[in-house]
């Protein structure tokens, strides 16, 4: 029977993988939110007939390597908690921002981005009205509040991870 010591498999460096994957999600995010969309409208592509189905395709994608990395952030934190990496009051509320992180995705991938990709599509192609449809504004509000939650969550975590990565790491070469 073959055993292995934990020791002896090598282990995952959590804080970086943490930092790493929160730092790319979150420029992601803001490129994504800050540029590209707004050269989306800027170049009047948000008012072709196949947006909506392009929009669905881009932020289908995009909303799915979101759940990978908050899943990671979230397993991240889970051992960050199980280990006593951080600090108490850290230990407590990193749990719940990053299952609010989770939330918040599973919340864009499965409700916001299939009911505004139905809303955009336009059914009656004869209507000459381009305009957007009234019941997507409440859910361009909810979409805008969450993304400003998930950022603001999203940097807190990267602070606490980096600060107490590298007070562990100060404390182990002293």
């Amino acid at each position: 029977m073959n055993t292995y010591s934990e020791r002896g498999l090598k282990q995952i460096n959590w804080p970086i993988l943490v930092m790493f994957v929160l730092g790319f999600w979150l420029s992601a995010t803001i490129v994504l939110d800050l540029v590209i969309m707004p050269s989306l409208l800027a170049s009047g592509m948000m008012a072709t007939q196949g947006f909506a189905s392009a929009g669905y395709l881009i932020f289908g994608i995009f909303n799915r390597l979101e759940l990978l990395c908050a899943a990671i952030v979230l397993s991240g934190f889970l051992v960050f908690r199980r280990h006593h990496t951080l600090t108490h009051f850290h230990e407590s509320l990193s749990v719940f921002l990053a299952g609010f992180l989770l939330v918040i995705t599973l919340i864009y991938t499965y409700i916001l981005t299939p009911y505004m990709s139905g809303l955009g599509l336009q059914l009656n192609w004869f209507d000459s009205f381009n305009t957007m449809n009234p019941a997507m504004i409440p859910m361009h509000w909810s979409y805008w509040i969450l993304e400003g939650c998930k950022l603001l969550f999203g940097f807190i975590l990267l602070k606490w991870c980096y600060k107490d990565y590298y007070l562990v790491l100060n404390e182990e070469k002293q």
